[in-house]
């Protein structure tokens, strides 16, 4: 069983972890997002891994992308609301260029960061000679990258995320 099929198990448990006072025992790694999709006007809520990028902007890695729906409402920018260390935020969402220099740096920075990662990802990275391009354009077809750069720390009206 991929780490995606055994999270995706778990994600009503960590959704209502992480919009408890317990959240604190995730929220430095997870964050609720909630999306409501652009064809469907569905919401969906559900946890997901985060990296910041300062005190503004949140960047999730999407692996097994294929098999995910969510992040495709991002080809376009979009609105976003996420539960963060505790507290509902809003934001504007849009998928990273898989073929740009951005999408390689944070792939890169993501297997630096997250030890197993490269495995989750499908590919064997080597700190010292760094990604290699086949591993990023095999990455670009596997993978998304979305950026959610956060309102100021206003929360969202409904008070949740």
């Amino acid at each position: 069983m991929s780490a995606d099929r055994l999270f995706s198990r778990l994600n009503p448990l960590l959704v209502a972890v992480l919009q408890s006072p317990a959240h604190v025992l995730f929220s430095w790694a997870l964050v609720v997002l909630t999306v409501t999709g652009r064809k469907s006007g569905r919401t969906f809520r559900f946890p997901v891994g985060y990296q910041s990028e300062g005190s503004d902007a949140l960047v999730v890695m999407v692996s097994e992308a294929r098999g995910k729906q969510w992040w495709r409402n991002f080809r376009e920018e979009g609105p976003v609301e996420v539960r963060l260390r505790g507290r509902a935020r809003r934001g504007r969402a849009h998928c990273v260029d898989p073929y740009g220099d951005d999408f390689r740096r944070l792939v890169e920075q993501t297997v630096r960061r997250v030890p197993g990662m490269d495995r989750v990802f499908g590919i064997r990275y080597d700190r010292a000679q760094g990604l290699r391009d086949e591993q990023v354009r095999h990455l670009a077809q596997e993978i998304a990258a979305v950026r959610i750069r956060l309102d100021p720390a206003e929360p969202s009206a409904s008070g949740v995320a």
